[in-house]
């Protein structure tokens, strides 16, 4: 049942700064404030699975919530894109994986997506954490987004994808395994920017769940049928109406056991990217209303999965210690195998620079989602191996400043350096060996840089700092080495510590 106006406005006055699980049954929306962007959820059981467009970063993740508000990440569907040398040579930026898809058949797991410029891929998995299959190319096409397969009751299968500029809406009949599309397909709607085609059915109805009007302006839209071909009714189930929700829009539909129906969905807030919302749903006549009214909660009861699980967060602080990366890392385009180890120096990431002239042509530079506005993050790093020409530290990457502080090796000597909005601060000289770096991040302000030759006393370094969303993406932070010389020199970190206010 809904809550109160009163308790409601209360409730948000007290948690003016929270999100997520806030407690006592509640959660506050956004339930995942970091860029989760084009996000599509399903069941499997009690479990709860979701994935989200990541473009020229690396991966796909998967993540998994038990009560659709508290989530980790649980794996990555691949680690390099092997379809086009763009992607190897940092010239892919706003292109990669677009709105994924993923979905639960005949025991596995199956993610899709669209490239924009490549074509349509399919990974599956028996378990979530993988292994993921090698991405299989379903169809070799430009133009292509927002893909989505559904396998009907009959034994049929289909999917649905729209074409980049948003629609028309499209219809294929599709192999039993997913792996080829058998005709050319057939328009079945055409909207006002529609895409992210999801494709449910319920009650003998064929719905498509469909954004349309654009990422910041745009709304929900459902179209219904009963046939998966049309033709389709069409209601607005999900808008801003008097709420500060700007485009709520595009995501996935989810049925709990309890035989409650869920909404997962995205807003785009600029610098943090576009963050995710949950929002109950109420089927009216057969017709899913979302939030209230088709407006979005703030703060709402959780979903009735049985019982309360912790509060939870996406993986984020590193010690390197593990033989194998953590979830939340991604690389900025395809990493170079050769050129980065965890084993080199155990319990450090060592990173050998390759022959670069910025940060954007940076290869090898590892990446991970910022949550909320407000956070500290500290790197220890050693400089011991850095040769001259070589430049390493912690970055920040969204719009097309460059923004980083680290150790530049210059001539014969290393000192430290920060660029922020692209103009150079130079520090002190360095000796071989460790040094701290640290940001205290604000994304509604300006985000300061500090370094530290102990570990104990920092000092701040660098001009205005104003990080901002670029190429589709949010604003994130990173690790970098590279050598503007050419190729050449280590640099190994021990740790990042990433403290997240919520």
């Amino acid at each position: 049942m809904a809550l109160s106006e009163e308790y409601l406005k209360k409730t948000e006055e007290f948690h003016t700064n929270v999100w997520g699980d806030i407690g006592d049954g509640l959660y506050k929306n956004p339930v995942l404030n970091a860029d989760y962007s084009d996000p599509d959820v399903i069941r499997v059981g009690s479990d709860f699975y979701m994935v989200c467009s990541d473009f020229h970063f690396m991966g796909i993740p998967v993540l998994h919530s038990r009560d659709l508000v508290n989530w980790t990440i649980v794996g990555q569907v691949y680690n390099e894109l092997k379809i086009h040398s763009r992607y190897d040579e940092m010239e892919a930026y706003a292109k990669g994986s677009w709105a994924p898809a993923i979905r639960y058949h005949a025991g596995r797991f199956y993610v899709y997506f669209c490239t924009p410029d490549e074509g349509l891929y399919m990974s599956s998995a028996e378990q979530p954490e993988g292994p993921w299959t090698p991405l299989h190319e379903v169809r070799r096409v430009a133009g292509w987004e927002d893909p989505c397969p559904f396998w009907d009751d009959d034994g049929n299968a289909y999917l649905g994808h729209s074409t980049v500029g948003a629609g028309p809406i499209i219809i294929h009949k599709m192999s039993a395994d997913g792996k080829q599309l058998l005709d050319e397909g057939a328009i079945v709607y055409i909207g006002k920017i529609a895409e992210g085609t999801k494709i449910y059915k319920r009650n003998g109805y064929y719905y498509l769940v469909i954004p349309e009007g654009g990422v910041e302006k745009g709304w929900q839209a459902v179209l219904r049928s009963r046939s998966i071909y049309g033709p389709y009714e069409r209601r607005v189930v999900l808008q801003t109406g008097k709420t500060n929700v700007n485009g709520p829009h595009q995501g996935g539909l989810v049925e709990l056991e309890s035989g409650e129906t869920w909404f997962m969905h995205f807003q785009s807030v600029g610098a943090l990217g576009r963050v995710c919302h949950l929002q109950p749903v109420n089927w009216v006549e057969d017709w899913p209303v979302m939030g209230i009214d088709g407006e979005p909660v703030g703060i709402y009861r959780k979903p009735d999965v049985g019982k309360t699980y912790p509060v939870t967060l996406p993986q984020a602080s590193d010690e390197f210690d593990s033989p194998l990366l953590g979830c939340q890392w991604q690389w900025n385009h395809n990493p170079a195998a050769d050129n980065w180890s965890l084993a080199q120096r155990p319990g450090y990431l060592s990173l050998t620079a390759m022959q670069a002239e910025n940060i954007f042509n940076a290869r090898n530079t590892i990446t991970q989602k910022l949550m909320g506005n407000f956070g500290v993050v500290t790197v220890k790093l050693d400089t011991g191996l850095m040769e001259p020409g070589q430049r390493a530290g912690l970055c920040f990457l969204g719009g097309r400043e460059e923004n980083w502080i680290g150790a530049v090796y210059q001539g014969e000597r290393c000192h430290i350096q920060v660029v922020t909005g692209g103009t150079s601060y130079h520090g002190p000289c360095l000796k071989p060996g460790e040094v701290w770096f640290k940001s205290v991040i604000d994304l509604s302000g300006e985000t300061e840089f500090y370094f530290s030759l102990n570990g104990c006393d920092f000092y701040q370094l660098g001009g205005n700092c104003i990080l901002k969303e670029g190429f589709w993406k949010g604003a994130r932070m990173g690790l970098f080495s590279y050598n503007t010389l050419g190729a050449g020199g280590r640099a190994d970190f021990d740790y990042l510590k990433y403290l997240v206010f919520r």
